[in-house]
């Protein structure tokens, strides 16, 4: 069981039984370690430990590029329903930040990256957030399992999919086969030019409720002259379109 700790605005992941060596002293990490402990380097400074939450994993998986922000993870759960137990086909797994949130979730997924390089990083971030055995991070190209099955067979139904690939178009317009009745796909596009590409196949494939966002957020900020929002920061990321097999 990894654990966070905190010290100001600092922190560090380590194992049960391992050593922190910082200009603020050694820490040494005990085998029977809890969340909520203080630990106290040599030099007496005070260490929280912590136990690791969703943006804890943001902030300290090792990354193989942008990962999906929070707020998109976000969006992507509300709009799905997204729960325990549900199977989930993901394509485009980078990072593993949208699949570790799901698997922490309680749902079983399955999840695509072209790169074996940075299949081989998500496994290790799945390690990391305790997820291994329910994130299976495969090395390929969807659309080949999609080609090789029939009407979805090897794959089997997945109750939501989720797509951040160049290809989703080509993948919506298997949606049918792929869902469960009733069950969601969400796509995150970083152009307009893509959205609407994924829009038409979504419409063209008789799915339901096609609807997209541009995922913008901005931060406020309040001092002593006034509150308005954080000029800093870009707030767009991208588009989510969700749709619905009837």
């Amino acid at each position: 069981m990894t654990v966070l700790l905190v010290h100001g605005d600092r922190e560090y992941l380590r194992e049960p039984g391992e050593e922190l060596q910082t200009d603020l002293g050694v820490v040494d990490v005990p085998e029977d370690v809890e969340p909520g402990q203080t630990l106290e380097s040599h030099l007496g400074e005070p260490f929280e430990v912590r136990a690791l939450r969703g943006p804890d994993l943001f902030n300290h998986f090792e990354r193989t590029g942008a990962p999906m922000m929070p707020r998109d993870v976000g969006l992507i759960v509300g709009h799905t329903g997204v729960a325990s137990g549900d199977r989930v086909l993901d394509a485009g797994t980078g990072t593993g930040v949208l699949s570790g949130y799901l698997g922490r979730m309680g749902a079983n997924v399955t999840t695509f990256e072209r790169d074996p390089e940075f299949a081989e990083v998500a496994r290790g971030n799945m390690e990391l957030a305790d997820v291994a055995d329910r994130v299976d991070v495969h090395v390929g190209d969807v659309t080949d399992e999609i080609a090789d099955a029939s009407e979805g067979d090897a794959l089997g139904e997945f109750d939501v999919l989720t797509l951040d690939t160049e290809d989703a178009p080509e993948v919506v317009a298997h949606a049918p086969d792929l869902l469960v009745r009733g069950g969601f796909v969400a796509v995150y596009s970083p152009f307009v030019e893509h959205t609407r590409e994924v829009v038409e196949s979504a419409r063209e494939a008789g799915l339901a409720d096609v609807e997209t966002l541009e995922t913008i957020q901005r931060r406020m900020d309040f001092d002593d002259r006034g509150s308005r929002p954080s000029t800093a920061g870009v707030g767009h990321t991208g588009y989510l379109t969700f749709a619905r097999r009837p």
